[in-house]
C-alpha cells in the first residue's frame, strides 16, 4: 500500500473497481468540486496533447479569496498547508473536468508538483504536499501511484501558501 494512503488521518476506501468512472468515484467519496480556476495572467489553465493533460499551477482559492494566505513556517501551520493543498487539488480536478467535459477520461495522475511558500527554516514540505497526494490516492487508489516534486519558494502570486500543478494521462476522445 502506498505511503501517502497510510498517512491519511481518515483513510477513504480505495476504488473497488465497480464504479463506472471517476465522476462516480468523486461523488461516492462525497467530494464536491469547486468552480474551476481562472488564470491570473496570459495563459490557459489546461492544455492537452496526445494522451496527456497538463494543468497550470492552481492556487487554493475559496469564495474568491486565498485560503490561508502567507508562508509555511511563518503564519500558516502545517495543517493549514495540508488543507490548502487539498483545496488546490480539488480545483485541479475541477479544471480537468472543465477541459475534458468529464473526469472519466482521466486514466491516472502521472506527476504532481507542489510549490510551497516557506520560510528558510521550514522543512516539512512532504507532509504539506501529502494534503494533495492523499486526495488523489482516495480517487485513483493507492495502486495507481504518482510521481511528485515538492519544493519551497520565497513567495507566490497573491500571497498564496502553495501552488499545485498536475500532469494526467487521459483517454483519447
Amino acid at each position: 500500500m502506498a505511503k501517502t494512503f497510510e498517512l491519511m488521518e481518515e483513510p477513504m476506501p480505495a476504488p473497488s473497481g465497480n464504479l463506472p468512472g471517476l465522476d462516480a468515484r468523486v461523488a461516492a467519496l462525497g467530494l464536491v468540486l469547486p468552480a474551476p480556476p481562472t488564470p491570473l495572467g496570459a495563459y490557459v489553465e489546461s492544455s492537452d496533447t496526445g494522451n496527456l493533460l497538463f494543468l497550470s499551477g492552481i492556487l487554493p482559492i475559496v469564495d474568491g479569496k486565498v485560503a490561508f494566505p502567507g508562508r509555511l513556517g511563518e503564519n500558516v501551520s502545517l495543517e493549514q498547508g495540508q488543507q490548502a493543498a487539498r483545496i488546490a487539488s480539488l480545483k485541479v480536478l475541477a479544471a480537468a473536468r472543465e477541459h475534458l467535459g468529464t473526469l472519466d477520461r482521466l486514466k491516472k495522475l502521472v506527476k504532481l508538483s507542489v510549490l510551497i511558500a516557506t520560510t528558510e527554516q521550514f522543512t516539512d514540505h512532504a507532509p504539506v504536499a501529502d494534503g494533495a497526494s492523499n486526495l488523489f490516492v482516495q480517487i485513483f487508489g493507492p495502486q495507481a501511484g504518482h510521481t511528485r516534486l515538492v519544493y519551497g519558494v520565497q513567495s507566490l502570486p497573491i500571497n498564496a501558501p502553495l501552488i499545485v500543478d498536475a500532469l494526467f494521462e487521459i483517454e483519447p476522445k
